[in-house]
């Protein structure tokens, strides 16, 4: 009988290497996000045909609320540098989305869906930077790409359940939207609880001297291949507007309203079911490549959807749209937390989230007009010339700067 590891054993053994409070993180993003995305998978259907707002005026909320957590990112990043202690933001993060939950189904007008978002968004940048920081915290450089790629495939569990819980209530509840969005509150006092009883971040942290993180003599500390990843996910983020859009495409396609969430569930489960295995292999493999093979996948989809003109095609751009999500959002996390020293982590998060949010913005207003002005061909034609920009960004990489098989990841 052979006493070879049997490949179960090996994937149970991988898991077990990935510390608790990463695995706790992940589910607590996995029940906001059942709770977001119930929200922004009617989102769009609730602004344009209940309220009566257009595609344009769509685009500049997302862009607006987007870029508000990027740049909220950057304070709660730097915060919990200077503070020593992240878990305090990600609860107070959290909790505002949690709070504001019940805005979106008493909303009358635009304006309030706006404000409501631009909240529910503060809140998202407010968690986010310390989050990504604290996995990095919590987890060895040699395990990071399978951390960031289990935390990012149960959000996207999330993600994937939010928009077909949405479906079922629609159809159950006779396309009452608003009564879909009372219940989205549930799951993000669940992802409250989670993080307030199952999460303890490092003790070491609380005593070390820190100095404020944005002068000079600190921002030296992280290394240009930081800053280049910063470039190239700017760029990227021009091509990969708000996923609002792809619910857009899929009623110009002819699908029926109640079948809307149904697009953000087929590109979710295709996320759940990429991100983890593809965070591992960022482990062993080079990274450069893989990232460049993300960028590609993209340009894929845009194409696909510029001519989506039928709801099966429609569905193919959203499941080639989630494999690209798959293989690039967990995998520059990791590079942003390789690049930084522990003491500028929530730093280094923040400021790379406040460049990805500033480009959020442009894409998704560029988006709307194109939209609304030509029409929806041209929006994703312009993602996939940003997306093939980013991928040739890529080869400004230096060889070994990305972990992976490429070159060694100094432990910081």
């Amino acid at each position: 009988m052979s006493n070879q590891p049997q490949a179960s054993d090996l994937r149970q053994s991988h898991w077990r290497q990935i510390p608790s409070g990463v695995v706790a993180l992940g589910f607590v993003s996995l029940f906001m996000d059942v709770s977001s995305e119930m929200v922004h998978s009617l989102l769009p259907i609730f602004l344009v045909n209940v309220l009566g707002a257009s595609a344009a005026t769509f685009g500049v909320i997302e862009g607006v609320a987007e870029t508000s957590t990027a740049i909220t990112k950057v304070f709660s990043g730097v915060l919990s540098d200077w503070w020593g202690k992240r878990k305090p933001l990600l609860l107070a993060g959290y909790g505002l989305a949690a709070l504001v939950r019940p805005v979106f189904p008493l909303a009358g007008t635009a304006t309030v869906v706006f404000a409501a978002r631009l909240i529910d968004r503060i809140g998202k940048g407010i968690r986010g930077a310390p989050r990504d920081a604290l996995v990095a915290d919590l987890t060895p450089p040699d395990r990071r790409g399978a951390a960031y790629g289990l935390r990012q495939s149960l959000d996207s569990v999330g993600a994937f359940a939010g928009p077909m819980i949405a479906l079922g209530l629609m159809l159950g509840f006779n396309n009452d939207v608003r009564r879909v969005f009372w219940i989205a509150a549930i799951p993000a006092l669940i992802a409250v609880g989670i993080l307030l009883f199952a999460i303890r971040e490092p003790a070491t942290r609380r005593a070390e001297r820190r100095d404020f993180p944005i002068q000079p003599g600190e921002l030296r500390l992280l290394p240009a291949h930081y800053w280049l990843t910063i470039g190239i996910a700017a760029l990227f983020t021009l091509a990969r507007f708000s996923e609002g859009f792809l619910l857009l495409r899929a009623q110009r396609s002819g699908l029926g309203e109640a079948w809307i969430p149904a697009v953000l569930g087929v590109m979710n489960v295709v996320y759940f079911l990429s991100a983890y295995p593809l965070g591992r292999l960022a482990d062993q493999l080079d990274r450069r490549r893989l990232l460049a093979g993300g960028v590609a996948v993209l340009v894929i989809a845009d194409l696909i959807l510029a001519y989506a003109n039928t709801v099966p095609l429609v569905f193919l751009g959203a499941l080639v749209w989630g494999l690209h999500m798959g293989a690039t959002q967990g995998l520059l996390a990791t590079l942003v937390g390789d690049a930084a020293p522990q003491r500028l982590r929530g730093t280094a998060f923040g400021l790379f989230n406040l460049a990805s949010g500033i480009a959020l913005l442009g894409a998704s207003v560029i988006a709307g007009e194109l939209w609304s002005r030509i029409g929806p061909t041209a929006t994703f034609m312009a993602g996939a010339i940003f997306a093939a920009v980013s991928g040739a960004a890529i080869l400004f990489y230096p060889r070994g700067a990305t972990g992976g098989r490429s070159g060694r990841v100094v432990k910081r």
